[in-house]
Order: structure tokens, then sequence, then C-alpha cells
């Protein structure tokens, strides 16, 4: 209930801010930083000659210093542990892009990572530019689901220097097929992007992870969002993303459990004189079928519970773009309120709370330089026959963070 409210009351201020909005529905009111980013796209493409093969080299660098201390209290005892690193998966990211164009209808994109001391890779596709408002694709990539990890991710967009909790489930990458685009709707406009993938595995404690490759079973995962712009100048956007499939591994006793998540996303830029304000919110609901799993004490015994989760995210920046001063107009101060129940009486049960607060310096359109405040809260609701209480977490840290689109 506590992740509802956070988007209720997010949804619930926002007759404030559009209260000018409808008045002036043909203003067009965006992120400055965004018309800077469209103008570069646009750029480029003026000067692409159709009918040609193009290869273009981009990438994301990503560097910074944690900083901080956990303290966990379990029995009265109570422990600290105490970091300081120049890298970790919120400050250290290197990631060269690699785009191919082949003639005006296919784009192949493939994007290496170094980070956490090892070489994954971000996503690796190619898409076929169909007809107007119709983008089909294949390969692994991000999948459609929310708005956070297809759109507010990557270091130099994001305005915090670390990610909301809660958002790791569903994975955000995957393989698998993908159709995405977007018409007018009289005045309003709309979006969609729907795909099929191989989707997760439900491993023996009730938790899920993605299968990769390979599938687990002969099920295939659907998943979607539908987005909605209701004003001329585009300034708010609602989403609405489902995704469903079998967990199951095939032919085991799991076989037919199946995962059904929901998402319910809005974004909103105003202009209030002389800021523009930015909101973004996020509310996650993840279920499970319920299973008998095995006591990993006792090989003889099961145990149950209901295997259900809800995260969510609201996060409002003020930028004052509208003044004179040139220093002044690239800060933007950001606040952020994150909340994950996860399912009790499993072996990761927790009710966490991540407050985030940060001051960015935007030196251009993609590249900023950020310091980032953020204290999390957790308290453990495990079943303790089958896992050790955790307790009480909390953390304290602070982040310096440098992000570039190259």
């Amino acid at each position: 209930m506590k992740s509802f409210k956070i988007f209720m009351a997010i949804a619930a201020v926002l007759p404030l801010l559009l209260s000018t909005t409808a008045a002036m529905a043909q203003q067009t009111t965006v992120d400055s930083a965004l018309l800077d980013r469209v103008s570069a796209l646009e750029q480029q493409a003026a000067e692409a000659r159709p009918g040609e093969d193009h290869l273009m080299v981009a990438g994301v660098v990503t560097m910074g210093l944690v900083t901080g201390k956990t303290t966990n209290t379990l029995g009265g005892v109570v422990t600290t542990n105490r970091t300081s690193s120049f890298g970790n998966a919120d400050t250290y990211e290197f990631s060269p892009m690699l785009l191919w164009r082949h003639g005006d209808k296919f784009l192949m994109e493939f994007e290496p990572s170094f980070n956490n001391d090892g070489l994954g890779v971000n996503w690796a596709d190619v898409s076929y530019f169909a007809a107007p408002g119709l983008i089909l694709r294949a390969g692994y990539m991000v999948i459609p689901f929310g708005i956070y990890n297809k759109r507010l991710a990557a270091g130099w967009i994001d305005k915090l220097a670390t990610d909301p909790i809660g958002l790791d489930i569903p994975n955000s990458t995957d393989y698998g097929v993908e159709a995405m685009g977007g018409f007018p709707l009289g005045n309003m406009k709309w979006s969609y992007d729907v795909g099929v993938f191989n989707g997760m595995q439900l491993l023996p404690d009730g938790e899920l992870q993605g299968v990769g490759i390979n599938d687990n079973n002969i099920n295939k995962t659907f998943s979607g969002r539908l987005g909605l712009l209701p004003f001329s100048n585009s300034s708010l956007e609602l989403g609405v993303s489902a995704l469903t499939g079998k967990v199951g591994d095939e032919g085991s006793p799991f076989a037919n459990a199946r995962a059904n998540m929901y998402a319910f996303d809005l974004s909103t830029v105003q202009k209030i004189n002389p800021f523009s304000v930015n909101i973004k919110a996020q509310y996650n609901i993840v279920n499970v079928d319920r299973q008998n799993y095995v006591n990993p004490g006792d090989s003889t015994q099961t145990y149950s519970y209901n295997n259900h989760s809800t995260s969510a995210f609201g996060v409002i920046s003020l930028r004052p773009s509208y003044v004179d001063d040139k220093v002044l107009k690239n800060m933007e101060l950001s606040f952020r309120y994150a909340d994950y129940i996860a399912p009790a009486n499993s072996a990761w049960g927790s009710n966490t709370n991540q407050v985030t607060e940060g001051l960015a310096y935007w030196m251009n359109w993609r590249t900023v330089l950020k310091l980032t405040h953020e204290t999390t809260n957790g308290n453990s609701t495990v079943n303790q026959i089958i896992a050790p209480a955790t307790g009480n977490t909390k953390t304290d840290y602070w982040f310096i963070q440098f992000s570039i689109l190259l």
C-alpha cells in the first residue's frame, strides 16, 4: 500500500502543475536538454544520404566516487561497515556503441559494456523501419515494461547517480522480437511497444531470474507498454505495461507456474517560470503463482508463501532554465522517493524505502556532473524457519558521478 500511495500522491499534485497546460495546449513545454538532443539528431539525419551504408561509433562513459556506511541492527547488536570506492554498479561504466545503418530500412545496434569488473553486453539487435509508425526489432534488447529501464537509466540521462530500488524484476533485457511505434489520435498521441521474449526462470526459493539465450520451457513471455500523450504539446505522458509468461522449468514441479506483472507510469514537464519542472513516476506489481518450495534446511519439508511484491518511485526535478545566469540555468536539483516491498515469509522478504536527493550540473545536453546523497532503510520479513533474520539495515551514501554520451 505504501508504494501505491507514492504513485497516487504524485498523481494528486499533477492538477496543480497542469492547470496552465490546458489553457496553453499549443505552447510546447519540454525538457531543455531534450531539445538539444533532438537538434543534434536532426543534424545527423540531415547529413545522412539515403540508400548508403553508414557506420557510427558512439558510447557512454560513467565514472565517479561512492563513499558511505551500512549499519545493521539484529537482536540489539549493531554492526557498521564503511566503504569508499571509485567504482561500483552505479558509478562506473564504459560502453562503446556501434550503430550500422544499411540503406534506409535497417539499423544494427551493438553496445558492449565494461562494468562491475566484467565485460557484458547491454543490447545487440537489428531494427527494420517497416512503415511510418512501425519499427520491427529482433535480438537482445531492453524489454518494454515501464519507463525507467528503457528511457531513464543511462547515466547521461538520469538526474541522480543511482537507480531506484525494486526495478530489477523483470530483467531489463532479454532475447526476443518487438514491434513499436506511435500514431496521432486527434490532438493527442499514443505509442505502443510490444514484444515476445524468452522470459524468466523460477528458482527453488521463489525468486526470479532471466533465462538468457536458452529458454527453460517452450512457453514465451509477452511484455508490452501503451502510452498516451493527452495534450497537443506532449507535456504529459501516461503509460501502462503488462508482462505475462510461464517461469517454471519444463518437466519440473514448477512447470505450470506463471508470473504476471503490471506497471503504471507518468511523465510530465512543465514550465513554472523561471523553472522547468520535471516529474517521473512508476509503480510495479509482481505476482507469481503460489508454489510449494523445499525447505533448504530439511528436504522432507516444504513451505509456501504469497509471492507478491510491489515497488514504486517518484522523482521531481527543478531546473532554472529560464534565468539569464549561464551557470545557474545549467543546474538541476532532484528529489526521489522509492519503496520496495518484497514477499513476506520468503527467503529475501523485506520492506525497504529509499530517499535520494542530488544536484546536477549540465555542461551540455549530453555531459553531466552529479552530486547525490542517498539513504535506505530496510526491515527484514524473512521466514526464519528457512533463512536467518537480517534485522534492520540502514545505509547512508554519497556519490560523485560524471557521465557523458560520446
